[in-house]
């Protein structure tokens, strides 16, 4: 059962990183409680496209393989759709990646792992750690 969800900015610095601190808590927590979003895979890859490097784009398929990547499934629709009008409504959106990660983790039950505290802590019942502030 998985329990946290990495955001792209903690991919990313496990990518720049290897034996950084996103490893050292994957150890600590253990890596069978530990995926990302298919969102976040998508910024990664298209990061990774945009660079045009080759070793980066290798790099980053070997840290996808090892990591389980979940798939975007219903009821995260309607996470989504409450989400986004309740942010609306009291005129503090986020972007709309982040709100389709958040979406995703409210739908899985799951804490969002993520530099990006400024945005995901605006999402009402969403945990959320920052990994790389320790």
């Amino acid at each position: 059962m998985y329990r946290y969800l990495l955001d792209t900015n903690i991919v990313s610095d496990l990518l720049r990183r290897p034996k950084g601190p996103v490893t050292r808590k994957i150890e600590q927590v253990g890596e069978d409680v530990v995926c990302t979003s298919v969102v976040v895979s998508a910024e990664l890859r298209f990061g990774a496209a945009k660079k045009g490097s080759r070793r980066l784009q290798e790099h980053l398929e070997a840290i996808l393989s090892a990591l389980p990547v979940l798939p975007l499934e219903l009821p995260a629709d309607r996470h989504y759709a409450d989400l986004r009008d309740h942010l609306q409504r009291l005129g503090t959106p986020i972007g709309p990646n982040d709100m389709l990660i958040a979406a995703h983790a409210l739908a899985q039950d799951l804490t969002v792992v993520t530099a990006n505290l400024a945005e995901f802590s605006r999402v009402p019942q969403l945990r959320v750690e920052n990994w790389l502030a320790d």
